[in-house]
Formats: C-alpha cells, structure tokens, sequence
C-alpha cells in the first residue's frame, strides 16, 4: 500500500476522475435511457406473457368446464335415449305377445268353429244315412206286415195308440 501512496499523482488523479465523471455523464445521456427502456420493454412483455398465459389457463378451465358439462349432457342423453329404447323394447313385446294371444284366440276359435261345423255335419250326415236306414228297415218291415191283413190292423192300430199318446 505504501507503494500506491508513492505513486500517486494528484493530476492524474483529477484527470481520471474528470473522464469518469464525463463518462457516466455520457452514458446517462445516451446509453442509459435506451437500456431503461429495453429493460422496462422486456418487464412489460413478460408481464403481458403472464397475463397471457393466466387467460389462456382461464379458458382451458372454462373449456374443461364446458367439455365436463357438454359430456354430461351426452351421458343424460345417451341414458334418456337407453331407456327410451328399452321401453319401446318392451312395449314392442308386450303388443307382440297381444297380438300373438289374439292370433292364437282366433285361431282356437275358427278350429273349434271347424271342429263344431265338421261335427255338425257328420251328425246330419249320420241322421240321413240313420233315416234312410231305418226307411229302408221300416220299408222292408212294412212290406212284410202288410202282406198279411191281420198283422196291418194290429200295426195300424198300435201306431194309433202311440200317436195319440205323445
């Protein structure tokens, strides 16, 4: 330290000093408001990023809101459109299963119509093969009584009585 007291040279000293003071004089006029203003540029600018960035994750909220609440619609209605299905389903077989009992109740009706006309039709045609038996029968029975007069007048006679009576 001794040696830089030795040294010392008071003019170069003022010389020096005189340069820095003209140099900071110097860069406060010219150089000191560009870098204020690039420095307060870049602080508005992230600052405006920040900004941007706390909109942009305000609206990916609101999407994911949105998206939540357009999907739960989707879910109401994919369950509203199941059970409608489901209660055409069964009411779609619930009208099958009606109209197949009709279909078989008319069909068991016009079987027993059928059955009931068939056999209708087979009693008629066993009285008229019955009738034209027992004509025959009472024509050959009648052919032999009436043959013999005596045996007409008892037939005659017992037709008489039964007729009368009924």
């Amino acid at each position: 330290m001794d040696k830089l007291l030795n040294d010392f040279s008071p003019g170069l000293f003022v010389v020096q000093t005189i340069l820095l003071l003209l140099l900071i004089f110097l860069m406060v006029k010219f150089a000191w408001k560009p870098i204020l203003n690039s420095l307060n540029e870049r602080e508005e600018g992230i600052q405006d990023a920040l900004k941007a960035a706390e909109n942009a994750k305000r609206d990916m909220q609101n999407l994911q809101a949105n998206n939540e609440k357009l999907l739960q619609d989707a879910r109401l209605e994919r369950e509203t459109m199941l059970k409608e299905a489901r209660e055409m389903k069964l009411k779609m077989i619930d009208e099958a299963k009606t109209e197949a009992q009709a279909e078989a109740g008319k069909l068991v009706a016009n079987a027993q119509l059928a059955i009931e006309n068939e056999k209708k039709a087979a009693i008629a045609e066993l009285k008229t093969q019955v009738a034209s038996l027992s004509i025959e029968i009472a024509e050959k029975v009648v052919r032999e009584e009436l043959s013999n007069k005596d045996k007409q007048m008892k037939l005659v006679e017992s037709m008489l009585g039964e007729a009368t009576l009924n």
